[in-house]
């Protein structure tokens, strides 16, 4: 039986149970598969991209029919304008309130310079804050969503977000405090108003900055995993 078949099966069959059973069958479904997709992701990270270059496929194929069994909208997962302000009154003066004072201790110390950006480096932002959307989509949308539904706590699930972020950047000490300390705080965000967009750009601006605030030799170009140790090797 296909894969699509499967999960119309199981759609299906929860969609005729009343509500309490089967939340309570969705609520044992996420206590399984947060971890196992979790897990996946750091496979692929460590060995899968190696072996299994296209095993990626499978994981977002799990994401997907997650979203299908749990009947997630658009904007519980988000990804439309709702409370989009609302998250943007929040995120732009905290980013504001980190951004700014990186931005001047980097043309202070002579870090940053005061020029037109180039045509690549435009390119190469608008590359990255499309990476930064999908990270956001897949932490907040799919991971923190599930966790919310298991635990009342929202600190607590904000907080297990967060670590989860920054165990996905292992051993980059650098991007294992900020995405940790940085992946609370978005997440906190998004458990009160459930917007990806303003958090996405937030992560994008920031990861600028830290990558041309850090030195080579502590970030080794953002790399996390086994691209971490091979930096600079030929």
């Amino acid at each position: 039986m296909k894969c699509a078949e499967v999960m119309s099966t199981v759609t299906s069959h929860t969609e005729t149970l009343p509500d309490g059973p089967r939340i309570r069958i969705l609520t044992l479904a996420a206590l399984v598969e947060v971890p196992l997709v979790f897990a996946g992701i750091l496979l692929y990270i460590w060995r899968w991209q190696f072996s299994y270059p296209r095993a990626w496929v499978i994981l977002l194929a799990m994401v997907l029919a997650s979203h299908l069994v749990h009947r997630d909208t658009l904007a519980s997962l988000g990804l439309n304008k709702s409370n989009l302000r609302a998250s943007a009154q929040i995120v732009l003066p905290l980013a504001l309130g980190i951004f700014i004072p990186l931005t001047v201790y980097g043309l202070a110390s002579g870090t940053f310079r005061l020029l037109l950006p180039a045509r690549r480096v435009l390119i190469s932002f608008a590359g990255y804050g499309i990476w930064c959307v999908f990270q956001q989509y897949l932490m907040q949308s799919y991971f923190h969503n599930r966790l919310m539904g298991v635990i009342h706590n929202r600190h607590l699930s904000s907080a297990l977000t967060a670590l989860m972020f920054g165990a996905a950047h292992i051993p980059n000490p650098i991007l294992m405090i900020a995405t940790t300390a940085g992946g609370f705080i978005l997440a906190e965000v998004f458990a009160r108003h459930r917007n990806i967009w303003p958090l996405a750009m937030a992560q994008t601006v920031g990861g600028f900055l830290i990558a041309a605030l850090s030195p080579a030799s502590l970030i080794h170009n953002m790399r996390v995993g086994p691209g971490f140790f091979f930096f600079g090797l030929r």
